[in-house]
């Protein structure tokens, strides 16, 4: 009796709950395509991703049908980009990324990631090159997605990429303006990133990684809310032990997905990363879970700490699970991807200081928020430094996505469309950074970095 309500459990998390596996995504190590040939590298580039990927979609809806779980995206990440094309004389990087999009859109996979550099301590020629090309490389592509790493917490953080970052987000907003800024959306600013994350628009396949790999990112925020429905009013011990046993079965099935696809594929099963991601259906946010925990509105007092115990948790849950779990793991809280924080930026109950606060106690960081258009690249620099402060100090991966979106301002919002959803245009402060990011330089690594 036990096993046919398992099945009915897991049916009823699939259908009403909107449980699924948000990702499948193969890291490929693209070490052996480094080329003094541009060209070159870019045929070694578009063959290597062909021949381990060709059939990752095939198989990612072999096992939808098999099992009944929906795998939303089946994506691809590869080595940073800056250190492949860095080998190479050109002097300009856009046709590397035109390469990735035409191999993502061959063997039709939704995203591409690692269009990256990692200059937390200083550029190298191909990063700076590769920083360089970000604007046009996203105006000219669909399915690249581009990071940069400008800080971590044994290096501190390299000022002169954040204040160049900020540039860079304000070009591509405007080159991509025809289309709500949508190039930002695939643009993220880390400081902590990791090698093993299968969550775009961040992810990328890291140098320690191995030749190949299958990393699974599981969600459903919509779970997590229906067990809590059925604990109201009980203590905080009951909710945090209901939760970790959600996550437990929720990370259980993402589990049984990623060792079916490794095997399918003959590729090793890289990690598990247990992130709760929402999306903008209604019953599939982040936000009302806070709410069900208690908070009137997402963004209220008391946020902060209901995040903190939800994060928690979930990796308690799930490290039970897996024996693999990594990635980012935990939950994020992107504005247009979530309809419950949608509704709190408009009920006035959530602005960018409460998320930066929240930060604090959750995955990732500032995501998938529309500023306006004609906000100073030097704002949003110091924006994403106090991003990134957070992460080096609390030795934590945070993160910078965010949209200036061209033409628009207060009181309007910008549509993106799927997953990425629709964003009001949030406010951000009227007073000037530029002296602060004028400085250059870098900002010293915190002293408890230096234990080894």
């Amino acid at each position: 009796m036990s096993y046919f309500n398992n099945i009915l459990e897991t049916i009823n998390m699939i259908e009403r709950e909107k449980l699924d596996i948000r990702t499948i995504t193969m890291g490929i190590s693209l070490l052996d395509c480094c080329d003094s040939d541009g060209k070159k590298a870019r045929r070694k580039i578009y063959d290597k991703i062909i021949k381990y990927a060709e059939k990752l979609v095939e198989v990612g809806e072999s096992i939808e049908t098999k099992y009944g779980i929906p795998i939303i995206n089946k994506r691809i990440s590869v080595t940073p980009i800056s250190i492949i094309a860095g080998a190479s004389n050109d002097d300009n990087y856009v046709e590397f990324a035109k390469t990735l999009d035409e191999a993502a859109k061959h063997v039709g996979v939704n995203f591409i990631g690692g269009f990256s550099a990692l200059v937390q301590k200083g550029y190298s020629k191909g990063d700076k090159i590769l920083i360089e090309s970000i604007p046009k490389a996203l105006e000219k592509t669909d399915r690249v997605c581009s990071s940069v790493n400008i800080g971590d917490t044994r290096s501190g953080i390299n000022m002169d990429a954040v204040r160049d970052m900020g540039r860079i987000i304000k070009k591509t907003a405007y080159l991509t303006k025809e289309n709500e800024s949508i190039g930002c959306a695939k643009l993220v600013v880390f400081a902590n990133a990791v090698e093993d994350n299968p969550f775009m628009a961040g992810a990328f396949h890291g140098v320690g990684e191995g030749e190949c790999v299958i990393n699974v990112g599981v969600s459903g925020p919509g779970v997590v809310k229906a067990a809590l429905e059925k604990v109201k009013g009980k203590s905080f011990d009951v909710v945090s032990d209901t939760i970790k046993k959600t996550a437990f079965k929720i990370t259980r099935a993402g589990q049984l997905v990623a060792i079916e696809a490794s095997k399918m594929l003959n590729v090793p099963f890289g990690i598990l990363d247990l992130s709760l991601a929402p999306t903008p259906a209604v019953g599939d946010s982040v936000a009302r879970i806070l709410e069900e925990i208690g908070i009137e509105s997402c963004g209220g007092h008391g946020t902060t700490a209901a995040l903190a115990l939800l994060n928690d948790a979930v990796k308690k849950g799930g490290i039970m699970a897996s024996s693999h779990v990594g990635g980012l793991s935990g939950a994020f809280i992107p504005i247009s991807e979530d309809e419950g924080m949608i509704n709190a930026v408009k009920a006035g109950s959530l602005n960018i200081e409460k998320l930066e606060a929240m930060t604090c106690v959750c995955s990732v960081g500032l995501d998938m928020i529309a500023i306006p258009g004609d906000t100073p690249e030097n704002t949003i620099s110091a924006i994403i430094a106090d991003e990134a402060a957070i992460g080096v100090i609390n030795k934590k991966t945070t993160a910078v996505r965010i949209i200036p979106v061209y033409g628009k301002g207060l009181g309007e919002e910008a549509i993106f469309g799927g997953l990425l959803g629709r964003a009001p245009i949030m406010p951000v402060s009227k007073f000037s950074s530029d002296n602060f990011i004028i400085r250059g330089g870098r900002i010293p690594a915190p002293v408890h970095s230096f234990k080894n």
